[in-house]
């Protein structure tokens, strides 16, 4: 029945998904193996994209020739660019996503991808021979050869479901979990341990009273996160905004005691940045509410997604106190919130390119190294699937630094610290994050993706117009000057002191409360000078020129921190023999052999002497 692959991808989430694209795209002979082909990417938790941080990682995989962005705007009914108060490095954009049109598109998307062949059924065991990974054992009991195996195994590794005191196996909502992997890689030398996370009830929109709720609009203009002309809906839909209080707060303290968090039947620990209402209300018992966003699950449903309610008590518990929030007294269940355990294998284990240290060949990607998020794992899918094509040609692999990506901050968190919880990506986490903005992933990663055969001709002109024409308006800018006349009613207005000589448009531009769109309304010669250029390079070009001075101060800090990232550490090296070295300091360089000594600096329990030593060690 099957030929032998170049790349078997295990399961088709958001990380499977882009994944098996990315390895086809490139000219790979790809199978998607999955337990269910009706739930292609499906949007487990909630119908949205994007947000802060995870945006600019949706872009970022746009920018290297993935699907997610893309689909992502042809399924949404609503957008937003969060932050717009804030400067442009923390812009996210985010949309709210009609969760069956989302997985219908990205499963149209995969069926046009040449190279790419599909399979219904459990995968239960890798194939491993001479220390590396050629292919998968499936339920059914069929062996699919391969040179390269990539899991996304998501939740389903041992995935137990937790509902109040009832508890039960499952992999998400109706759908059994996938057993047998864990034990085997486990046999195999690799470690596991277990997480969890959680997910609200869903409800019936029909029995909601809106008028007690905040209506929340979508923006205006619909930006999107493709940068292709991808097709972004005509109208949008609303979602809304109410609050728990303390009737509320009482009634779920009932269920405390037959809640599997507090008793300890999860063992799991939760992320920790998407709590669960009754995690939040024991931990900030001082507050006497908390928000509950009201998102639709598409155009066509009735089904609503209560973001914020996160729980795994009991029904009764989760219906009680859910009635005395305002617009929700006669609610109807659709189905009740719950939890979930599941396996996953610590990051450290890893290899930059995402292929596991102790099997070759063998890649993992988004949830089973211990993340949480569509995003999150998107982003490790494409990169897995990159580097698995590579491996298959003996090429070297792909590797994103941390000054080129969000998404090389999340592979290099992971590898270099590990993580004990899920893990979730904020702009916080990126320390260039001036140079991480969503404007310019397309500038940053483009040719990346072009090089690699993702990227298209088209896509590749239209990154070198854009950048051409950046430099052309930033002359513009220079070039204009305007005379205390022309502009000064403007700053006026704004409240910002006028200008007593003329001063070119790039000067005045610095000030923080005005926008090159003002002074073009203001001004006609501003604005016939900037007609004939596209509003995503006006955009651009104000960024640049705003921010002069933060972005060469981080990239002087980039070239500063590339000395580190250049000294290479053998696989070899044996910290033991550095005497100086503290015993932490050894035990963990050599559990996660850092492979250059800027990674050695990033690790957990790492000291600025430890590294000092290494670099005198290294200079000898």
């Amino acid at each position: 029945m099957f030929q032998e692959y170049d790349v078997i991808v295990v399961g088709a989430g958001h990380a499977g998904c882009e994944a098996a694209a990315a390895a086809a795209n490139m000219g790979s002979k790809v199978l998607l193996v999955t337990m269910n082909l009706q739930t292609i990417a499906q949007m487990s938790c909630n119908p949205a994209m994007g947000g802060i941080a995870k945006g600019q990682i949706v872009r970022e995989i746009d920018a290297l020739g993935g699907y997610s962005a893309i689909v992502s705007d042809e399924s949404m009914i609503q957008f937003r660019m969060l932050n717009r108060s804030k400067g442009p490095a923390m812009w996210s954009p985010r949309s709210q996503n009609d969760r069956m049109l989302f997985s219908q598109k990205w499963r149209e998307r995969l069926e046009q991808t040449p190279n790419l062949d599909f399979y219904q059924d459990m995968v239960k065991e890798i194939i491993v021979e001479g220390g590396k990974a050629s292919g998968v054992v499936t339920g059914l009991g069929h062996h699919i050869k391969a040179r390269a195996v990539v899991l996304t195994n998501g939740t389903f590794l041992n995935g137990v479901i937790h509902i109040g005191e009832k508890k039960f196996g499952g992999g998400r909502a109706a759908e059994k979990a996938a057993t047998g992997l864990t034990e085997q890689l486990v046999s195999l030398g690799l470690e596991s341990d277990r997480l969890k996370t959680g997910t609200p009830p869903r409800v019936d929109s029909r029995s909601l009273d809106y008028s007690k709720m905040e209506e929340q609009k979508g923006d205006e203009e619909i930006t999107g996160f493709s940068y292709t002309n991808s097709k972004k809906p005509k109208e949008q839909r609303s979602c809304w905004i109410t609050y728990t209080n303390s009737q509320v707060h009482e009634l779920l303290k009932t269920g405390f005691d037959r809640s599997p968090m507090f008793t300890g039947r999860i063992e799991g620990v939760g992320p920790r940045y998407c709590p669960s209402i009754e995690d939040k209300i024991n931990r900030f018992a001082e507050r006497d509410r908390h928000q509950i966003f009201v998102e639709p699950e598409g155009w066509n449903t009735v089904e609503i997604y209560v973001n914020g309610f996160s729980t795994s008590l009991p029904e009764d518990v989760q219906y009680a106190a859910l009635r005395k929030v305002p617009g929700f007294e006669n609610v109807k269940f659709f189905r009740p919130g719950y939890a979930i355990e599941y396996d996953y294998f610590p990051p450290t284990q890893l290899n930059y390119s995402l292929e596991t240290k102790q099997i070759a060949n063998l890649f993992f990607a988004g949830q089973i190294n211990g993340t949480t998020g569509y995003e999150e794992a998107a982003c490790q899918g494409i990169m897995a699937g990159i580097n698995a094509h590579l491996k298959t040609k003996n090429e070297k692999p792909l590797i994103l630094k941390r000054s080129e990506a969000y998404i090389g901050v999340l592979i290099d968190d992971l590898i270099s610290k590990g993580t004990q919880e899920p893990y979730r990506m904020f702009t916080s986490r990126a320390e260039f994050r001036t140079l991480l903005r969503q404007d310019n992933a397309d500038l940053r990663l483009t040719e990346i993706s072009y090089r690699l055969g993702l990227a298209s001709q088209e896509r590749m002109d239209k990154v070198l117009s854009k950048r051409n024409e950046v430099e052309e308006i930033k002359t513009v800018l220079k070039n204009i000057q305007l005379e205390p006349g022309e502009i000064n009613g403007l700053l006026e207005q704004l409240g910002s002191s006028s200008i007593i000589e003329k001063q070119r448009v790039e000067k005045i531009l610095l000030r923080p409360n005005l926008q090159l769109k003002d002074i073009a309304q203001h001004v006609p010669k501003v604005q016939e000078a900037l007609n004939s250029f596209q509003l995503e390079s006006v955009e651009q070009a104000e960024i640049q020129t705003k921010y002069q001075v933060y972005i060469d101060k981080e990239k002087d800090l980039v070239s500063r921190m590339r000395q580190m990232e250049d000294l290479a550490i053998p696989d070899s090296f044996n910290y033991h023999s550095i005497q100086a070295l503290s015993a932490e300091a050894k035990e963990k360089l050599n559990r996660i052999k850092p492979q250059t000594l800027g990674q050695a600096s990033r690790i957990s329990g790492i000291n600025p002497s430890d590294v000092q030593i290494l670099m005198v060690y290294m200079g000898r």
